[in-house]
């Protein structure tokens, strides 16, 4: 690998880390305010809205600077949204409940984190050659899925009745007069975690990939994006693998939510330890991504659909169980299906976008759909907690869900290939590039 490329992932690390602190910390935030359990699924969901809202132009934006630059803007975005969050008594309106001024604060984390995405991807296309991507996808979803481990266990610590204490008995004259909860403590040592991100930002090569410069007219830009993102999905390639990717993100936000849930009703955990089980969950997604960095080559890469249907089978296995050790293995074993299936999926995603648009505009409507399936599902469970559906039967529901369209996708690629093979695209290289046909 490229020396650039662990800036790249140091990088992602120190800034997804980040991300799912903060989440730990605005959910602690909301338990605080009184918010009701229903809206604290709405965090995610506010934060994934820019990922929707601005997909078509997002591409552009990661496409018109060198990647590590956008990287670096992004990321102070993401610093402003975490300092709006631990100021939130000041974006508070009159007559509106305050937990309201959370929910703003962290959807511009999101909006930061949705023309970041596009930059972070977009420059391992530039970066390295298509027999690279898997690997690299591996490395960096092992490495992403890392930072969720550290960052919801960090989140965790950080809320604890313990490590609070210790943070605000800490005399910091300037901030003594707001620093009254665990939350708004946890979130103060959190901005440091993304100011080392951006400090990284600051060292990632210039790949000298540059693209034409792209229409600033809305509707243009607009219609571009929907011609890539109809590219994609006719592509027999391309539809597998976003198909998978879609499911896999939308359900594996929901799923962090489920978690704790089901944390704190079947097993009576507080929420500093539910977050614990969501870092086993992460622990099993890195594992799974190891592997399939290891053994899973590119021109292999849709071998592994069947894991998914598997995957939501051993979900459903988490109502039966409540000793400790037996939870734990469950949730490594269905983390480490995700990371095995999704990790391949990804990177044979990048490589059709690569192949199919530009690097920013392939991952832009990889970042569309997959973050429309995350607000559609956040929006049903939080429908679902709303109408006090039972935690089990919404477990139950979401294993289903995932194993019966997993299936479906399987089925449709069986189809796809009866028609007409494939496989044999991938690896190419864009026309009139070294390798390229």
């Amino acid at each position: 690998m490229k020396r650039g490329f662990y800036t790249i992932m140091a990088a992602q690390f120190f800034s997804s880390l980040a991300d799912n602190a903060l989440l730990i910390a605005a959910i602690a935030l909301m338990f605080e305010l009184k918010g009701p359990a229903w809206m604290t699924p709405l965090l995610k969901f506010f934060f994934t809205v820019s990922y929707v809202a601005l997909a078509a132009f997002v591409g552009a934006f990661a496409d018109s600077m060198p990647k590590g630059k956008v990287m670096f803007i992004t990321n102070l975005i993401k610093i402003s949204g975490c300092v709006m969050m631990f100021f939130y008594e000041y974006l508070q309106v009159p007559g509106v409940a305050p937990y309201v001024s959370v929910l703003f604060a962290y959807a511009v984390v999101g909006l930061g984190a949705a023309a970041y995405s596009p930059a972070k991807y977009g420059i391992l296309t530039e970066l390295l050659p298509p027999h690279q991507l898997v690997i690299a996808n591996g490395w960096i979803e092992g490495l992403t899925v890392a930072s969720i481990i550290v960052g919801t266990v960090v989140g965790g610590a950080l809320i604890s009745p313990k490590i609070s204490a210790m943070l605000l008995s800490i005399d910091i004259p300037s901030f003594e007069s707001d620093v009254d909860t665990p939350a708004e403590a946890a979130i103060i040592v959190i901005a440091f975690f993304y100011i080392v991100a951006a400090g990284f930002n600051l060292f990632i090569p210039d790949t000298g990939a540059r693209y034409e410069k792209h229409d600033s007219n809305p509707v243009v830009v607009v219609r571009d994006f929907l011609f890539c993102m109809t590219t994609l999905w006719k592509d027999k390639l391309g539809q597998i693998s976003l198909a998978v990717t879609t499911l896999f993100w939308g359900a594996g936000a929901t799923l962090q939510f489920i978690v704790l849930k089901w944390a704190e009703v079947h097993l009576g955990l507080p929420l500093d330890r539910g977050a614990v089980l969501q870092g086993v969950t992460a622990l099993g997604i890195a594992m799974g991504a190891v592997l399939a960095a290891k053994f899973v080559p590119l021109k292999k890469s849709l071998t592994v659909l069947p894991f998914g249907v598997t995957m939501g089978a051993v979900v459903i296995s988490l109502i039966f169980v409540t000793w400790m050790p037996l939870v734990f293995a469950l949730l490594i074993v269905v983390g480490g299906m995700a990371g095995y299936f999704v990790v391949p999926m990804n990177a044979l995603l990048q490589h059709r976008g690569h192949v199919l648009l530009s690097a920013g505009h392939s991952i832009a409507v990889q970042n569309f759909n997959e973050n429309l399936s995350i607000l559609i599902m956040l929006a049903l469970y939080a429908s679902m907690i709303r109408a006090d559906v039972g935690i089990h039967w919404i477990i139950l529901m979401f294993g289903l869900f995932v194993s019966s369209t997993m299936f479906l996708v399987i089925l449709k690629h069986r189809a796809n290939q009866r028609k007409q093979d494939s496989l044999h695209l991938i690896g190419m290289e864009k026309p009139g590039q070294p390798g390229g046909h």
